[in-house]
């Protein structure tokens, strides 16, 4: 039988081998990371081990408690907090507001007595310590270096010997006899090995600060995100304070929690209740708005959704969003149009959301279609709704996740109507049925058509006795 041809390229993002250059990867589609792949020196041998093998209850749990780290928004999206021995992995646009945010963290650390290291390979230590001075971030457990040499930073962790360790950022840092620049493929990888395996050794918590790409992802080899215990996302508009802090990995706790920040001159605080950011406050009822509830993690969240709705001189009407999944958007005016007889074919449409919040799940589309159907037709909704359901093709409601957590977000808010999908396999009833949480008037309804039929969005202003009036 004949021997298979040795692969001699290598993708350096994800390990996919070729027998041929080529210069998109196969497995990845990362432009320009074939390599060719080195001849392995030697084949490998047993080898003395660290420790013995013991059973996996014997194994002492004790040392992946998880300990404050004195931001509680951080702690909810960890978890529980920073666990000993973790890696950290930190991404963001620049100027989100990360090393300020690490900074609070490195600070809130010292103040409970365990020593701190923050490693800068960005800024001076001047101009750290400027901000430290601004945020009030000066303590004598926590110790400030400027570095970009990966041996002084190894140096600098023997030396100090932190509990935490926060570098920032792992692109500026260089490992003296590795090919390529600071930032390359393979200077990430080496550097992010040394830290994790320092951090893993003498159970250092380690925060690594990494860039982003122009397409939001995070900059570097793919490996850097599987050797990290956390993948955080650290994501804000420029013209607004409003930050959130997103987990797309986490060995330790949920993934896809979501932590609340306000970013302003004197630091980073948190916003435990974030809800009335998005929720405007009008003087009277208007028309071409509803209130979504969205789940981001597992906190509800309320935001407000408007809609514009003109006649248009144009042969192709605008579509045009903010805020909202234009492809979804796209699907309720045709559902609307369809299912309900509003025809919006020659009308330009605009729908955006209240204080920059993005609203990416399916469960917004009802309020989405009630927000379009009131400014078409220039009826108001009812004072304090919300509407909450995914929309069908065939103009349908679909439950969503997590309902009664919503429900019970609205009437803690002090929403006197809730607007949900009905539940599978119930038939259509003549009247929707409707139950009383907390003084909110819970209405379920089978599909959009008798949602907008409920909210009577006809012309006029539309009434709704709220719950407790019989």
């Amino acid at each position: 039988m004949s021997k298979s041809p040795r692969a001699a390229f290598r993708c350096t993002e994800c390990g996919w081998d070729t027998t041929k250059w080529v210069g998109r990867c196969g497995e990845c589609q990362a432009w320009g990371s074939v390599a060719e792949a080195a001849a392995p020196a030697h084949r490998a041998v047993a080898a003395p081990v660290s420790r013995p093998a013991v059973p996996i209850g014997e194994v002492d749990a004790g040392g992946a408690t998880f300990r404050s780290s004195g931001v509680p928004e951080l702690d909810r999206v960890l978890g529980g907090g920073l666990v000993p021995g973790a890696a950290i992995l930190l991404a963001g646009e620049p100027g989100v507001g990360k090393s300020t945010l690490l900074l609070e963290v490195a600070a809130q650390t010292a103040r409970s007595q365990r020593r701190t290291h923050y490693v800068t390979g960005e800024e001076s230590a001047s101009q750290v310590r400027m901000r430290a001075d601004r945020t009030g971030g000066i303590h004598g457990e926590l110790y400030l270096a400027a570095e970009t040499d990966l041996g002084a930073v190894l140096t600098h962790i023997e030396e100090v010997r932190p509990t935490l360790i926060v570098v920032d950022s792992v692109q500026t840092i260089g490992a003296s006899g590795v090919e390529g620049v600071p930032g390359g493929v393979t200077q990430v990888k080496e550097v992010a090995a040394a830290l994790i395996r320092v951090a893993k050794t003498r159970n250092i918590t380690t925060v690594l600060v990494g860039h982003v790409t122009k397409e939001g992802s995070i900059a570097g080899p793919r490996v850097l995100e599987h050797l990290v215990d956390v993948v955080l996302h650290f994501e804000g508009d420029r013209n607004s304070r409003f930050r959130m802090l997103r987990a797309m990995k986490n060995r330790f706790g949920p993934v896809d929690e979501v932590g609340c920040f306000d970013l302003g001159p004197e630091g980073i605080s948190a916003v435990t209740d974030p809800t009335g950011l998005f929720v405007e406050s009008h003087h009277g009822q208007v028309a071409g708005t509803c209130v979504a509830v969205t789940m981001e993690g597992r906190r509800p969240l309320l935001a407000e959704v408007q809609a514009l709705v003109t006649p248009s001189a144009l042969e192709r009407p605008r579509r045009t969003t903010s805020g909202l999944d234009s492809s979804r958007v796209a699907l309720v005016l045709a559902v609307l149009q369809q299912h309900c007889g509003i025809r919006l074919q020659t009308h330009d449409v605009f729908a955006s959301t209240v204080g920059g919040a993005k609203l990416a799940e399916p469960a917004s589309d009802l309020a989405v279609a009630v927000s379009l159907a009131s400014a078409h037709l220039g009826s108001v909704p009812p004072a304090g709704v919300v509407a909450m359901g995914e929309i069908g093709l065939a103009g349908e409601l679909r439950r969503v996740r997590d309902l009664p957590q919503r429900i019970a977000e609205a009437a803690r808010l002090g929403f006197r109507v809730a607007v949900v999908p009905s539940e599978p396999g119930k038939k259509s009833p003549r009247a929707p049925e409707s139950w009383t949480v907390d003084g909110l008037r819970v209405l379920d309804v089978p599909d959009v058509a008798s949602a907008l039929r409920l909210l009577q969005l006809t012309g006029g202003k539309a009434h709704l006795r709220p719950a407790g009036d019989g």
